[in-house]
């Protein structure tokens, strides 16, 4: 059997699927594809392109989610319930910039932020993907350079 791990295209792989995860993301993504042996720029538009990706699912399809998970029974209704209580705590601050209130919202890389938490946010507003998406966008981006500055200092990325 062949075995990705430890070769460039399983760091790759891991690099992508562990900035999909809530909560990680890029944050954890970046340096853990780093010191696995990816080149930062790689580590980089990889873990961009994987937190991307669960975004378009979540704004479309998380309602219906939550809807069937609180009708399972209550351990999942109260999940569902503080992931409502966490969009609703970032709701005014999209509400009053709209694009940049979303863009910052994703772009802040620390706990409670992130895609997850925009396209969460984005969906409890019934925002429009086409309308979303290109905040998170830009935000996704932004994160991805602020922790790679913060990690590995500007010249690395130039």
């Amino acid at each position: 059997m062949i075995s990705l791990w430890g070769t460039t295209w399983g760091n790759i792989l891991m690099t992508f699927l562990i900035s999909m995860v809530p909560v990680l993301e890029l944050r954890g993504a970046i340096p853990l594809g780093v010191a696995a042996g990816l080149d930062i720029p790689v580590a980089l538009a990889v873990a961009i392109v994987g937190n991307l990706v669960p975004v378009p699912f979540i704004i479309i399809f998380i309602r219906k989610i939550f809807k069937w998970m609180q009708s399972k029974n209550q351990w999942l209704a109260g999940i569902v319930h503080r992931m409502e209580a966490k969009a609703e705590a970032k709701k005014e601050q999209v509400l009053r910039y709209e694009f940049w209130g979303l863009m910052i919202l994703v772009a802040i890389p620390l706990p409670g932020t992130g895609a997850w938490t925009g396209a969460l946010v984005a969906a409890m507003l019934d925002m429009q993907l086409k309308r979303a998406l290109p905040a998170i966008i830009v935000g996704v981006v932004t994160a991805g350079l602020i922790v790679t500055i913060a990690t590995y200092g500007v010249t690395v990325i130039i």
